[in-house]
């Protein structure tokens, strides 16, 4: 491994300095992280006037949080390597390419993507925003400013549906995209200013067959289950072609990573077992973040029968509790110094909340959605940052960003492969039921129309009450299976090891691994 030499210590910055490198990273954040949501609202409207398919209304959201998941350890590892500021205003720049292309796309495939590009500035905005405060506040007071981060994510996670249902009833669905242009360029110019971070210099190696090969490792299952069960058998040959080179990509990924001088993802932080539980951890916590908004935006237009503003309105708990639950968690975190009985109270909640979801049905009571909604934000909010937050606490500043990127990696993973598997559970229910449903009330399953079209204004009535009616009940099977996914979140926090919160930037104290089991919060 080279050596580590810096110009000076890390300086450490005021409240107001820190607050207004918060401003500008927050604003850029927050409309990156909109736009993976913005358009779930949105894609109704999109898949039908584009002619899509249930398959590309799913790939819409994964196309871009599979480009954010696979480019975030790579950013992340830059930003132990180069100039933070220069880094994350490239991602700005490169979100805003995507974003101005993708209101432009005339057909799906364009669309895809463009969102892809989208994808790749986002990995970029999520992984540099954790990087930077890690390198600007000690672990102890980071609880603090992480729930402002946590919050604005959380936030910008589902209030992205409310705005793109406003944005299409208004301007057209065009301008989901278009929106964000002002307010990234907004944080572009805030952390031009404001934000000045002490040059980290070190001999530069990076590691681009890793790169590579965690990108194909972590591509090809989101493509297989995207089609498995349709275009081929879950168990066949191409189901078996699709995870075994997956497996081998995965196979020759840690042979590489453990033999590389400067590996993206390093093997010591990924050992270190608080960082392995957080890594199990995050994996629910992705499939509740972003298969929420997607999901519940389709249940509440296509199964329920509300317009876009309607619906994003609708999951206005879930933002209140996302809100509640980071800032909450933040806040007592930094008082008290104890970070592992707030987090299990997060996990149990949020297990609780999607269980609960999996039990709704096209005569759900909306109070009742509400409810568990709440439920699933607490939970997400008080576990989002603080998984990250306490990997952060066992590495040196000089590392802050890979160990940032590997709990946000596996968090994006586990949202990307969630929606692309739940969504194909939902695909999957909802034709059966059709067919279920037509047939029960005498319909020729050929007369019916395009019954898998979202566009159901172009339905007959009954055919529609009973496309509406599938949606309905097939979405709380996805949830019900969420839920189950979520119980590792909770064994994961639990076998945690209680260790204490650095007052300071480095790590001046270096401790072995396993002697952080002993000391005590």
């Amino acid at each position: 491994m080279s050596e580590t030499t810096t110009t000076a210590p890390p300086t450490e910055m005021t409240h107001k300095q820190i607050v207004e490198v918060l401003v500008g990273l927050m604003s850029a954040l927050f409309v990156a992280i909109v736009s993976a949501t913005i358009v779930s609202t949105a894609l109704p409207t999109i898949i039908a006037d584009l002619d899509g398919t249930q398959t590309q209304y799913t790939w819409v959201v994964t196309a871009s949080l599979l480009a954010m998941t696979v480019t975030s350890p790579i950013w992340s590892k830059f930003s132990d390597l180069y100039n933070k500021k220069l880094l994350v205003q490239l991602a700005i720049v490169i979100f805003l390419v995507g974003s101005l292309a993708a209101g432009a796309v005339q057909n799906v495939p364009e669309l895809l993507a463009a969102r892809a590009v989208q994808g790749l500035g986002m990995g970029g905005l999520v992984s540099l925003a954790q990087s930077i405060i890690g390198s600007i506040i000690p672990p102890r007071q980071r609880g603090r400013y992480s729930g402002y981060l946590a919050a604005t994510m959380a936030v910008a996670t589902v209030s992205g549906p409310l705005l793109g249902g406003l944005v299409v009833d208004t301007l057209g669905w065009r301008w989901c995209f278009w929106v964000a242009v002002p307010f990234a360029l907004a944080g572009l110019v805030m952390l031009q200013k404001f934000l000045h971070l002490d040059t980290v210099r070190r001999e530069v190696r990076i590691d681009y067959w890793g790169a590579l090969l965690i990108t194909i490792a972590a591509s090809l299952p989101l493509i297989w289950v995207s089609f498995a069960g349709s275009s081929f058998a879950w168990a066949s040959v191409q189901t078996a072609e699709f995870l075994g080179a997956a497996l081998i990509a995965l196979v020759l990924a840690i042979v590489v990573e453990r033999r590389h001088v400067d590996p993206l993802v390093p093997p010591r932080i990924v050992v270190d077992r608080i960082t392995t539980l957080s890594i199990l951890g995050s994996i629910a916590v992705g499939v509740a973040q972003f298969g929420a908004s997607v999901f519940l935006s389709q249940y509440f237009q296509v199964a329920r029968d509300h317009t876009p503003t309607e619906a994003g309105l609708l999951m206005l708990p879930l933002i209140l509790g996302n809100m509640v639950g980071a800032t909450g968690s933040g806040q007592y975190i930094t008082r008290t110094g104890r970070w592992k009985g707030i987090m299990i109270v997060g996990a149990v909640t949020l297990m609780a909340g999607l269980l609960l979801m999996g039990t709704i049905d096209h005569l759900t009571p909306l109070w009742h959605l509400s409810a568990y909604m709440v439920l699933m934000g607490l939970g997400t909010g008080a576990l989002m940052q603080n998984l990250v937050l306490v990997v952060q606490n066992t590495v040196d500043v000089t590392d802050v960003g890979a160990a940032s990127g590997v709990v946000s990696f596996f968090r994006s993973l586990g949202g990307t492969i969630g929606v692309a598997a739940l969504g194909a559970v939902l695909a999957s229910n909802v034709s059966g039921k059709i067919a279920a449903g037509l047939a029960q009330a005498g319909i020729p399953t050929g007369g019916g129309g395009n019954v898998g079209s979202l566009d159901l204004g172009k339905l007959p009535p009954a055919v529609a009450t009973i496309v509406r009616t599938a949606y309905a009940d097939a979405t709380g099977r996805i949830f019900l299976i969420a839920g189950v996914i979520a119980l590792v979140t909770v064994v994961a926090v639990a076998l945690m090891p209680v260790t204490e919160l650095r007052t300071t930037i480095q790590k001046v104290e270096e401790e072995p691994v396993e002697q952080l089991e002993d000391v005590l919060a």
